[in-house]
């Protein structure tokens, strides 16, 4: 039976707000199509002044929509749906970092679950997204759970065992660039820069950089570092300074503890 509602949203905060304004602009979806619950009145004020239907009544959203996004805590889950597990089938989509697939089909007999990975770079179309797409084999299914992300970042479709992996490399990531960002910041104040001056070439490098990488998929990380670098020129003193402070291993430190907390936040 078809459903009123394509797409439902439990949650109306920061990422299920991004994901809603991606789909809308990229016109996936029209505003009519979509409904939206939360518990602040504002935030439903907000969707209902774009056209999107509003709710309390988690169990009529699941019941009307035929994709219901996930969109709130982790530990507010058993909250958002107690009393709606007797409602049949369902295709959802969730966000909840450390809540696995398994816990939703418990509540939900018979339910689809994709389980994503997105991260706040999202929130400007230029995040990356991590989904566990496992559960469904319909194509329509498939493109139309992409889609959702892919006006707002690039996709990888993975197994929902390499989630975790997935939240160090991507998910959490925007604040180790900021970090390593804010340093180049300091030190270019430190070396008689203004603030402004050096965030604007610290940032604009940055950008810069990374798009070197993607747009030389030919080339190693290590011969695009080389091509920098020159015997005996300036680049390359810095360079070593990260080696013999084993940068890569630091990083690897950091990526690990994410992940290792990842992982002890899904058998919580």
């Amino acid at each position: 039976m078809k459903k009123k509602f394509k797409f439902g949203v439990i949650g109306a905060g920061f990422m299920a707000s991004a994901i809603i304004s991606g789909v809308i602009s990229s016109k996936i979806l029209c505003p009519n199509d979509i409904i939206v619950s939360d518990i602040s009145d504002d935030a439903l004020n907000k969707k209902a002044n774009l056209g999107i239907a509003t709710t309390k009544d988690n169990a009529y959203l699941i019941s009307n929509s035929e994709f219901v996004l996930f969109a709130v805590k982790p530990q507010n889950f058993e909250s958002v749906i107690d009393g709606n597990c007797s409602i049949g089938e369902c295709k959802f989509i969730s966000i909840m970092a450390g809540v696995k697939k398994a816990k939703i089909k418990s509540k939900f007999i018979g339910a689809k679950v994709a389980r994503c990975m997105p991260n706040t770079p999202c929130s400007i179309g230029a995040g990356a997204v991590g989904i566990d797409l496992s559960d469904f084999s319909d194509e329509d299914d498939i493109n139309f759970i992409k889609n959702l992300f892919s006006s707002l970042a690039d996709v990888i479709c993975v197994e929902e065992d390499k989630l975790n992996a997935v939240t160090g490399v991507s998910g959490s990531s925007p604040a180790y660039y900021y970090l390593f960002l804010k340093g180049i910041i300091d030190a270019g104040v430190k070396h008689g820069l203004d603030e402004e001056s050096a965030k604007r070439l610290a940032v604009n490098t940055m950008i810069g950089a990374g798009k070197m990488v993607l747009a030389n998929n030919d080339k190693t990380l290590d011969e695009l570092i080389n091509a920098v670098c020159s015997k005996g020129g300036t680049t390359i003193e810095a360079i070593n300074v990260y080696k013999n402070n084993n940068l890569n291993d630091i990083t690897m430190q950091a990526i690990d503890a994410c992940v290792r907390r990842s992982m002890e936040l899904e058998n919580l």
